[in-house]
């Protein structure tokens, strides 16, 4: 069974930091590509950013989080990371983070479909 779950949220003063977590399991990291999504109350879903380890670690960025935020990952612990820096109140929003397909633009494009499996999300919450 396909899973992917989210930890690592949190309410953090603008400025701050945090460290998301999505932890999948029932695929390999060698298949797929691992993005992350946001989505604030009221407004539209974001791309945030993806991480493709079998095309050279290939990693994209939405111009929005760009030098604040990067992905990295752990094979041996199946794990994802989005490592969040200089956090601003824009910021704040749900974070899932979903399996794209390893070929073909979408990591790049960092676009997700309804069709992708994705968790549940972990909110993210930055004060001013």
């Amino acid at each position: 069974e396909v899973q992917l779950v989210e930890s690592g949220g949190g309410l953090v003063q603008a400025g701050g930091s945090l460290r998301l977590s999505c932890v999948v399991s029932g695929f390999s990291f060698d298949d797929y590509a691992i993005g992350w999504f946001r989505q604030a109350p009221g407004m539209e879903r974001e791309g945030v950013s993806c991480i493709s380890e079998a095309d050279d670690s290939s990693r994209h960025y939405a111009d929005s989080v760009r030098g604040r935020f990067t992905i990295s990952s752990d094979y041996a612990k199946n794990t994802v990371y989005l490592q969040m820096n200089s956090l601003k109140p824009e910021d704040t929003a749900n974070y899932f983070c979903a399996r794209l397909p390893r070929f073909g633009s979408r990591c790049y494009v960092l676009q997700l479909d309804d069709t992708d499996y994705r968790g549940k999300g972990t909110l993210v919450t930055v004060s001013s």
